[in-house]
C-alpha cells in the first residue's frame, strides 16, 4: 500500500495524480510563510520502500498517467536515486503520461541542465516553483533564500533542460506599501523566466509560521479583496509572456481567473477593471470557502 507520513499537500492540478512520498519534508523549510513541513524533518525516503509501493499501485490502481512526487523538495535528492525511481515508475505503469514534483529554488541550483534533461527523458517533465516575489525587499521578508537575481538565474534552468515550469506569485506579500513594487518586480522575474503556467495564491497567515507569530503582533499588512485585486490587475498588465496559461484558481484567492498569454490578458485584466470600479458588486469569493 502506498504510506504517506503526516499531512501531503499536492497542487490543485495533482488531484487524480498517485502521489508518492519520494522525500519527507522540505529540505530548505524556513519561508517564513509556509507551515506545510514544519513538523517534518527533512530526508530522503529508501528506494526499496517506494518500489514496494509503486509494485502495490501497479497491481492495485493499474493505469496510472500521472504521478506526482512528494514532499516539498523531491528534486534535491540526488540525481542517481530520483533516475532508479523514474525508470521503475516507467516499468510499472506503461501508459504513465507525466511526472512532477515542487522544485525549490534551492533544488534548482543543485540540479544541473544536464540532470534535468536526463530526468525528463525518464517522465519528469514538470515542476512547480514559488517564485512567490520578484521584489527583493519582500523576497527578504519571505525568507525564501534568493534574490530576484538568482531567482531568474535558477528559474530559467528548467526551459533549457525542456521541463515545464509551473509557478506561483503570492499576492499580498508585500502588504500595502510594497504591494506596486511586488506586483511591478514580479511581473519582471516572471517574464524573464517565461514559464509554461502562472498561477497566483493570496499570502494567509497559518500557525506554526513566522508569518503568524508577525500577524499577531500587528505586523502584517493583510490587504482587503479590492486591494489584492489592484495588485493583480498591476501583475497581469505587466506580463508579456507568450504561450503561457495564467490562473488564479487556488482557494485562496477572492477572484477566479482564468486564461492564455498573450491572447487573454487584456480580457482578464478589463474584468479586473470592472471590479475596481464597482467593488460593491464584485463576485470576491466569501471568507468561508477560502483556504490553503
Amino acid at each position: 500500500m502506498i504510506r504517506h507520513e503526516g499531512r501531503v499537500y499536492r497542487p490543485p492540478s495533482e488531484a487524480e495524480s498517485l502521489i508518492l512520498q519520494a522525500t519527507i519534508g522540505c529540505s530548505y523549510n524556513e519561508c517564513s510563510f509556509c507551515g506545510m513541513y514544519r513538523d517534518k524533518r527533512f530526508r530522503v525516503r529508501k528506494l526499496e520502500e517506494l518500489c514496494e509501493e509503486i509494485d502495490w499501485a501497479a497491481e492495485e490502481l493499474g493505469d496510472v498517467r500521472k504521478v506526482f512526487l512528494a514532499d516539498g523538495d523531491a528534486l534535491v535528492a540526488k540525481a542517481a536515486f530520483l533516475t532508479t525511481l523514474l525508470e521503475k515508475l516507467r516499468a510499472a505503469f506503461p501508459r504513465l503520461r507525466r511526472v512532477s514534483c515542487y522544485a525549490s529554488p534551492q533544488s534548482l541550483a543543485v540540479r544541473s541542465v544536464e540532470e534535468m534533461a536526463s530526468l525528463r527523458e525518464l517522465g519528469l517533465t514538470l515542476y512547480y516553483l514559488g517564485i512567490e516575489s520578484g521584489d527583493d525587499a519582500v523576497l527578504a521578508r519571505l525568507s525564501k533564500g534568493v534574490d530576484a537575481a538568482e531567482m531568474i538565474r535558477v528559474g530559467c534552468k528548467p526551459a533549457e533542460a525542456g521541463v515545464k515550469l509551473s509557478t506561483m506569485i503570492l499576492l499580498g506579500a508585500g502588504g500595502r506599501e510594497l504591494s506596486d513594487a511586488h506586483a511591478r518586480e514580479s511581473a519582471r522575474v516572471v517574464n524573464a523566466i517565461a514559464p509554461r503556467f502562472v498561477s497566483t495564491l493570496v499570502m494567509t497567515p497559518v500557525e506554526q509560521t513566522p508569518l503568524w507569530e508577525q500577524a499577531r503582533n500587528g505586523a502584517v499588512d493583510e490587504l482587503a479583496p479590492i486591494e489584492l485585486a489592484r495588485e493583480l490587475r498591476t501583475f497581469l498588465a505587466a506580463l508579456e509572456l507568450d504561450g503561457s496559461v495564467f490562473r488564479s484558481n487556488h482557494a485562496s484567492n477572492y477572484l477566479a481567473l482564468a486564461g492564455s498569454l498573450p491572447r487573454d490578458r487584456d480580457r482578464m485584466v478589463a474584468a479586473l477593471d470592472a471590479v475596481l470600479a464597482d467593488p460593491d458588486h464584485a463576485a470576491f469569493r466569501p471568507e468561508w470557502s477560502r483556504g490553503l
